[in-house]
Parts: C-alpha cells; structure tokens; sequence
C-alpha cells in the first residue's frame, strides 16, 4: 500500500528518550517516508512550506502546509507520507511516548 518511490526521505533523530522521540525528516520532491504506523501520539511542525501527499491505505490526499503550520495524530493509523511539492520539504515529528502525561491517551 505504500507509495511506489525510489528515494526515501531521511530521518534524523535529534532525541529519543523514555518521554519523547523527535525526529526531523528532510524530503526530496517524492521521496516517502514507506508504509509505517506510530506506537504513540505524535505531533508533526513543518520548517518548510510544501504539499504532503498521505496515503491511508485506502485514499490519497494532498495536504498543503505552510511553513510553521503544525498538526497532531493519535497512535496506531497505517499511513505513507511522499513529497509531492516541487521542491524539497521538511519537518519535525515529535512522538510522544508518555501520553497520559499530557492527557492524550
């Protein structure tokens, strides 16, 4: 179900620890981050503006995004994230591991 690409998008962990994991993930126009579920709520802040086409397994959706612009998904959704601005893109996904913490179990 995941998006037929040949260049992945590059993950950088920045921290992972028992609380939280934030990674930055740098895209090339279609890269794709591969099929792929999250264990734990997280929150996605783009750095740059550009569109992320999210495949759900079922529908494909391109959601434009606008530099700063921010958004949250609970745990547990199967998704694939490609590229599909002209230009490379970024982001920094924070996972959070300690949901009850902030009241988002």
């Amino acid at each position: 179900m995941a998006f037929k690409c040949e260049i992945p998008a590059m993950p950088t962990v920045q921290l992972d620890d028992n609380a939280v994991r934030i990674t930055r993930w740098d895209f090339e126009p279609g890269a794709a981050t591969g099929w792929h579920e999250h264990g734990w709520p997280y929150f996605v802040i783009m750095l740059t503006a550009g569109t992320l086409r999210i495949h759900d397994g079922v529908n494909v959706a391109d959601v434009p995004l606008a530099a700063g612009q921010a958004y949250r998904r609970p745990s547990g959704i199967k998704h694939d994230v490609m590229n599909s601005s002209e230009h490379p893109i970024a982001f920094v996904e924070i996972e959070i591991k300690q949901p009850d913490a902030l009241g988002m179990a």
